[in-house]
């Protein structure tokens, strides 16, 4: 009789024993499924993108204070398609743009960038590109003396310092000694438009997109004279160690071309599809 006491207190403690072993194995199987599920997410990286206040159409503050325009509407769709990233924007003047993406405090640039050789030293381009740039000679619409450039020669033409309208017409004017006087744009009475609109600058050189806004919004009262001075591709600007971050862009942007919300974002804010030659 105590034999099978002592057999059933036996038979007792190795079931115990069994049942905690099984139980102590599916909190482990349970706690590494945890823990792979959590390593398994999906980390999202901030992205500082930098971009500007004062470019119609394209970047700009609306009458309800908020930012926004076709660069800055297009990153935003490209935002949503990559899930891994959370873009925010960080808003500067032009000039500052470069030296910020070079020192770091901005992640890539969204303000309608052109190729140069400067920035290709020091920088990279996405791959694919988003609109075509078209740049033209913009005069006061009373002006009947300025109708291409050829005409510029001891004239004064405004533009912002280090875009790509500043290279083109510095280039310009060395190559052809074509004797045109360059400012550069300043804030408030110095910018582009009350120079432009009081006649203490001639000429400067935008797009036609640009001119129209101004026109309608400000009353900025100009025109675009003579044939394209340069009709070239626009890209995001990154700095040559965001490789990964390039790459990503290039398929977002492919993917919102093929779904007609390059163009849609183009004809909107732009005026016009200026993504019809990709």
């Amino acid at each position: 009789m105590k034999k099978k006491k002592l057999f059933l207190l036996i038979l007792t403690m190795l079931t115990s024993l069994v049942a905690g072993a099984c139980s102590s194995q599916e909190t482990s199987k349970a706690s590494e499924t945890n823990s792979k599920t959590a390593n398994g997410e999906t980390k999202v990286q901030k992205i500082i993108v930098g971009t500007g206040t004062q470019f119609p159409n394209v970047c700009f503050i609306d009458k309800n204070g908020k930012l926004t325009g076709y660069d800055v509407e297009l990153v935003r769709k490209i935002d949503e398609k990559l899930p891994e990233y959370k873009f925010e924007f960080k808003t500067m003047e032009f000039s500052n743009l470069l030296i910020s993406l070079e020192t770091n405090k901005i992640d890539f640039i969204a303000h309608q960038m052109e190729v140069n050789e400067e920035r290709q030293k020091k920088f990279q381009f996405s791959t694919e590109p988003y609109n075509i740039f078209p740049l033209h000679v913009t005069v006061k619409q009373d002006n009947n003396e300025i109708n291409s450039i050829k005409d510029l020669k001891g004239k004064k033409v405004i533009v912002s310092a280090t875009s790509n309208s500043a290279v083109f017409i510095e280039k310009y004017n060395k190559e052809h000694n074509a004797g045109i006087q360059i400012v550069y744009a300043g804030n408030g009475p110095d910018s582009t438009i009350n120079q432009i609109k009081t006649g203490r600058a001639d000429a400067t050189i935008t797009t036609p997109f640009s001119v129209d806004f101004l026109n309608k919004s400000v009353d900025a009262q100009e025109k675009v004279v003579g044939e394209p001075l340069l009709n070239s591709k626009v890209y995001f600007l990154l700095r040559k160690d965001e490789t990964p971050l390039q790459k990503r862009i290039d398929e977002a942007l492919v993917e919102l071309k093929k779904e007609g919300v390059v163009s849609e974002l183009s004809k909107k804010w732009l005026g016009a599809d200026y993504s019809v030659s990709f």
